[in-house]
């Protein structure tokens, strides 16, 4: 068995990564080419001993505050983005069923039709079962992004480390697709990126990862079999500790 540094994990993949590119540049929908890629690296990673928590965002169908801003009151607009994010968690469980895997959507509000409701006893026991447990409906709140329900539920399955895979490959000093002079940073920490007002995450999930000593790792989803590499703990992407 090939080395790894994290034991059990809390991976956060965006929405929009897995959506099919739009001439605006977003993905919207879903591409199963890219969730396929996901399912082989969750694969690789479980093969390896690796437990697997996974929250997946909504932005490739809903974002609460952008596309409802405006036009419907904020709850209402957010509430719509935790179903976006089951519809996600659904079609990406099928996909790991079908590369062999065996797992489990848990949500933060009731939809027993749909998935399983969301408790941590029942999140645990599912992921030392060897399952991939996916959870979804973020915090079952409005007012909270996805990248907030990431942080939430690594910290209470308590697992080593929030992976937050990303379309940008790390954290930058400034937007990388609108500064050229951008610099990437290796490693930083939590103060650091709320001090200085870095973009990795919302202001929310990063002050609970700090609250919680918990080390998140900020890359690339689109970096070849990136997954799998920061699971081993190559040196790729942001380190984010305290």
């Amino acid at each position: 068995m090939s080395a790894i540094k994290y034991k059990r994990i809390l991976l956060k993949v965006s929405g929009e990564a897995l959506g099919e590119k739009t001439a605006q540049g977003d993905g919207f929908g879903l591409d199963f080419g890219k969730i396929n890629e996901v399912c082989e690296a969750i694969k690789e990673c479980v093969a390896l001993g690796v437990q697997v928590g996974l929250v997946i965002g909504g932005g490739n169908f809903w974002r609460g505050v952008k596309n409802g801003s405006g036009k419907l009151q904020r709850s209402h607009a957010d509430g719509m983005g935790m179903l976006a994010t089951v519809m996600n968690a659904i079609a990406v469980a099928d996909v790991l069923e079908q590369h062999g895997m065996d797992a489990r959507v848990l949500t933060a509000v009731e939809m027993n039709k749909f998935a399983e409701y969301f408790t941590r006893d029942k999140a645990n026991r599912y992921l030392n079962e060897g399952k991939v447990v996916l959870f979804a409906a973020g915090t079952g709140n409005p007012y909270f992004s996805t990248d907030t329900g990431a942080v939430l539920r690594g910290v209470e399955i308590e697992a080593d480390a929030v992976l937050m895979a990303k379309n940008v490959d790390g954290i930058y000093s400034a937007d990388p697709k609108k500064d050229p002079g951008a610099v990437k940073y290796d490693a930083l920490t939590y103060n650091q990126v709320l001090e200085q007002g870095l973009k990795a995450t919302d202001v929310t999930a990063m002050a609970l990862a700090m609250d919680n000593n918990m080390p998140m790792v900020c890359f690339g989803l689109a970096e070849e079999n990136s997954i799998v590499r920061v699971v081993r703990g190559e040196k790729i992407g942001t380190t984010v500790t305290n």
